[in-house]
């Protein structure tokens, strides 16, 4: 049993602490200080990302507060602490090494939402972001901010005296079946409830090239398939040769690039002239 939970322990690890050229500004939000520091001192010893550490520290501030220690002492390391950093060493190279706090960015108010992290925080989070911001309701938030709170939730919103908003059977009630949170806002003697649920990530269909042989027509939900259908007409035996004894003057053309009398041209224009 203990085997098998260090087994799953290690593949938890393992797949939420991607290779730090696989890192996005996204995805960044799914690891945690500790994965910091390992990833960018396992990933210093490739040249390609030793050259462009600037860019990778960059992805890591979208989600992380990078400050370097500057000082001796465990008494300065303590600070740090006490404001929720973790504290570790860089290794730039074998001769030189820095001090880095490192803390991840808390999501505290509707300003902090982004479209990056939006998908990486629960709908309770969500809830609990807007009870610390609101007092006018859903719409006394801009359009901006809405516009990312959606693109990660199902939001919905009604508004109803305190006495029918918990009525048995109706839209509230309903909600919370279906696994939504719910925050409630007072209006006086009214109630606004705002509903939220996490959206499912949508899957892009893959394009594929594939010959018309390698398709089951029994798979309903096979991929898009677009057909090749192109013939090359290279080949000889592509285009057959019209037969010459059926060809007549009615069927055959020829052009020919006929060049013009310059001395001609010229007393044309002359003509055109005089008719001024």
């Amino acid at each position: 049993m203990k085997e098998t939970k260090s087994k799953q322990a290690k593949a938890e690890t393992e797949s939420k602490s991607q290779g730090l050229k696989n890192i996005t500004k996204s995805s960044v939000w799914d690891i945690q200080e500790n994965d910091v520091f390992r990833l960018i001192n396992s990933g210093l010893k490739d040249a390609e990302i030793k050259e462009n550490l600037r860019h990778y520290i960059d992805i890591f501030r979208a989600a992380f507060m990078i400050e370097e220690v500057k000082g001796e002492g465990a008494h300065v390391k303590k600070a740090y602490e006490k404001q929720g950093y973790k504290v570790g060493n860089i290794a730039l190279d074998d001769d030189t090494k820095v001090l880095w706090a490192v803390r991840k960015r808390p999501i505290m108010r509707v300003t902090d939402l982004t479209y990056e992290n939006i998908r990486h925080i629960s709908a309770s989070k969500l809830v609990e972001v807007l009870d610390r911001n609101f007092g006018g309701g859903w719409d006394s938030l801009s359009q901006s901010i809405q516009d990312i709170i959606e693109s990660g939730f199902d939001i919905s919103t009604t508004t109803l005296p305190k006495d029918r908003l918990h009525k048995k059977g109706g839209m509230y009630e309903k909600k919370i079946a279906d696994g939504y949170e719910v925050l409630e806002v007072p209006k006086g003697t009214w109630v606004e409830a705002i509903f939220a649920k996490v959206k499912p990530e949508m899957i892009k269909p893959r394009l594929t090239l594939e010959s018309e042989n390698d398709i089951d027509e029994d798979d309903e939900d096979a991929d898009v398939i677009v057909k090749d259908t192109y013939v090359s007409h290279d080949e000889e035996d592509d285009i057959a040769e019209f037969p010459e004894d059926e060809m007549t003057e009615d069927n055959y053309r020829t052009t020919f690039d006929i060049e013009s009398d310059p001395d001609e041209e010229v007393s044309e224009l002359a003509e055109y002239g005089s008719d001024e």
